[in-house]
């Protein structure tokens, strides 16, 4: 079904073409942001940039740090980002007094129209709309952050989200969507090396959000382009085995990629010096031509790609 799986090469940054749309994909940051993630961005060239949520636990200062960041984007909030508010045992565990304070809307105030959970951003430079799914995702058929999506957004149940989700693609002024969400879609595979695969006890099962694919499934059917689902929430390192990791890519019949960006920790420490990660994606004419994850080193050079996904070009004969 893919074309290119996991093919590696030491690279140098790509000569971008006006033609295509270079987009970044941030995947679950857990409070590893840093002034040069924003400087890596900019050496990159990035179009857009998009964020699947988890920046820490309702890390307000990562969140403000990244709302400043000048270059166009999108963003969904991970269950992370509701971690002292949305169920008793956190609220438990809050640092700080929720009477005065509420760290949730802090993000969701910095952020502003950035913020795609339930809603969507147009671009129509691009001819594309970003459309947002469930906020606060914690993944799988039960839903459990529920209440939080019923007090902020009035949403009570998971046939209700893929409505108001697919809300979003209905009043998109583009034609072509890109989802970005912070779990993926069920529906990816039920083995635990699966974009959305459940990979603790016990081992195996479909943990993608059925209400995201049902919006998905609502807007095929609609006539929409979807050229890419994005999203992160399960980790490419897999709890159960140090053997392999997670797939991190799919191609459906349909044509549209599924990216899980979710490499942690994003920032690690390499020989010489801090390595951080991004998945970048090549959007050209409503679809993705290519998809990596790559490694950028302290001089924001290109220290190593791994490409996930690549668009075969059709051979056309001679006369």
């Amino acid at each position: 079904m893919l074309e290119i799986y996991g093919k590696e090469s030491g690279m140098t940054s790509q000569k971008y073409q006006s033609k295509t749309l270079k987009i970044a994909v941030v995947g679950d940051i857990h409070d590893q942001w840093e002034v040069e993630d924003g400087m890596a961005l900019k050496h990159l060239g990035v179009d857009l940039v998009l964020f699947v949520g988890d920046f820490g636990n309702e890390s307000v200062e990562v969140v403000r740090a990244i709302a400043s960041l000048n270059i166009p984007k999108a963003a969904v909030m991970g269950n992370h980002d509701a971690w002292y508010t949305a169920t008793e045992w956190g609220r438990k565990k809050c640092p700080y007094d929720r009477t005065k304070e509420d760290w949730v809307q802090e993000q969701l105030d910095l952020l502003g129209s950035a913020h795609v959970g339930y809603g969507k951003l147009d671009f129509p430079e691009w001819n594309l709309t970003v459309v947002g799914g469930r906020p606060f995702s914690w993944g799988g058929h039960e839903w459990r952050f529920a209440d939080i999506c019923k007090e902020r957004y009035g949403v009570t149940t998971l046939e209700e989200s893929a409505q108001r989700i697919f809300a979003s693609v209905k009043s998109a002024a583009c034609e072509t969507i890109i989802f970005l969400g912070h779990n993926g879609p069920s529906g990816l595979g039920d083995r635990p090396e699966d974009p959305c695969g459940k990979d603790w006890h016990p081992i195996g099962g479909d943990f993608g959000d059925p209400d995201l694919a049902e919006a998905i499934s609502l807007t095929m059917t609609a006539g929409k382009q979807i050229a890419l689902v994005t999203f992160g929430h399960m980790h490419h390192t897999l709890r159960h085995t140090k053997k392999e990791l997670r797939k991190p890519i799919f191609k459906s019949p349909e044509g549209i990629v599924y990216l899980n960006a979710a490499s942690v920790p994003r920032i690690v420490e390499g020989e010489s010096g801090k390595l951080r990660n991004f998945s970048l994606v090549s959007l050209e004419a409503g679809e993705v031509t290519q998809a990596s994850l790559i490694w950028v080193g302290e001089d924001f050079q290109v220290a190593k790609e791994e490409i996930f996904y690549e668009r075969s070009t059709p051979v056309v004969p001679s006369v």
